[in-house]
């Protein structure tokens, strides 16, 4: 079975595996408090261009997203989220069993949430006569790219943020997938847009060439203060801190991160493109590593006896909606192998 249901199924890059081998043994102060981690810190700051963000490491991204949630959130808050957004659907009530509510917002195939729904959001509750009644939105999460493969442009950021700060309410980036989304054909945004357009965001590393473990990037001063309190008691601190740092420092001390995410994309466009050419349409269209074309069912009944894919939706009765991921592992040769297969099985 060729696996392209999801885009964490291999290792680690060959060059994070010998680094951690070399280091091993190595003793060295626990809790990301180590030479490792610093520089990894170093080199994130530097590539956000914001000196003054702190940087820390967790585990991974269920922890990172419930960790950063309560955090900011008053125990009578909620988070404003697209109803499909990860947060919402694919992580169990985590943020829920913080005690506070997703807030969920109508979104399209896209997964995007606006600046505009932001706003008729925050002030349809303010300006109801029982808001204290209710979970008063407290914070705004996206994820870029979004649940169904969608980006998000420059300008929607920048609008999304300062509705947010006119509100006060902390922008949080959720970036499990963030290297394949800023290595897209069609994105215009860099880390440091990033940066200056969030209050709080995380670089991926279990979905991006890391064994396992996110860096949160922290610009806004109040959710610093005693966040490393806050990773601890949700679980997400781990004892070899080092682990997380010799990671990060490998991805981006010679941009590896960046060419690794850029050879997912390469592949995911091959994909697309034979998809096009067999007629295919898409659910969402995007230009990143998660393609979710629409198919016939029997066609994709004789490719499930080779090639491993996520079910997204029933679009009719005949045809359904599913989602092929690539990754910074996935082999040319076998996304050639599916798109014969594919071509072979859509044959008239």
């Amino acid at each position: 079975m060729i696996e392209f249901q999801c885009d964490y199924a291999e290792g680690a890059h060959p060059k994070i595996m010998e680094r951690l081998m070399t280091t091993n043994m190595d003793q060295t102060p626990g809790y990301g408090m180590d030479v490792y981690c610093d520089e990894a810190r170093r080199l994130i700051r530097q590539a956000c261009q914001r000196e003054d963000a702190d940087v820390q490491f967790l585990v991974g991204g269920t922890q990172t997203n419930t960790t950063i949630i309560c955090s900011v959130l008053k125990p009578y808050q909620g988070v404003l989220a697209a109803a499909s957004g990860h947060i919402n659907v694919h992580e169990s009530g985590a943020i829920e069993a913080t005690g506070h509510k997703v807030l969920a917002l109508s979104c399209g195939h896209d997964g995007k949430i606006s600046a505009d729904q932001i706003r008729e959001a925050y002030e349809m509750h303010m300006n109801d006569g029982n808001a204290e009644h209710m979970v008063q939105p407290g914070m705004v999460y996206i994820s870029n790219p979004t649940e169904n493969g969608a980006i998000y442009y420059k300008k929607e950021l920048e609008d999304i943020s300062e509705v947010c700060h006119k509100c006060g309410l902390p922008l949080f980036m959720d970036g499990a997938r963030l290297g394949y989304g800023l290595m897209a054909e069609d994105n215009d945004m860099t880390l440091a847009d990033i940066a200056r357009f969030c209050d709080v965001f995380y670089i991926g590393g279990t979905k991006v060439g890391a064994l396992f473990g996110e860096a949160v990037v922290i610009t806004d001063p109040l959710i610093k203060k005693d966040f490393r309190y806050m990773i601890k008691q949700r679980g997400g601190m781990l004892a070899k801190g080092r682990l997380l740092g010799i990671q990060f420092q490998v991805l981006f001390e010679d941009g590896l991160y960046w060419r690794i995410s850029k050879h997912a994309i390469d592949m995911a466009m091959k994909l697309k493109k034979a998809l096009v050419e067999c007629g295919y349409s898409f659910y969402a269209e995007n230009n990143t590593n998660q393609q979710l074309p629409i198919m016939p069912d029997d066609v994709l009944e004789k490719l499930s006896h080779q090639y491993s894919y996520s079910f997204w939706e029933k679009t009719d009765s005949t045809n359904s909606a599913v989602r092929f991921c690539t990754s910074w592992a996935t082999k040319e040769e076998n996304v050639d192998a599916l798109i014969n297969a594919i071509k072979k099985y859509s044959k008239k």
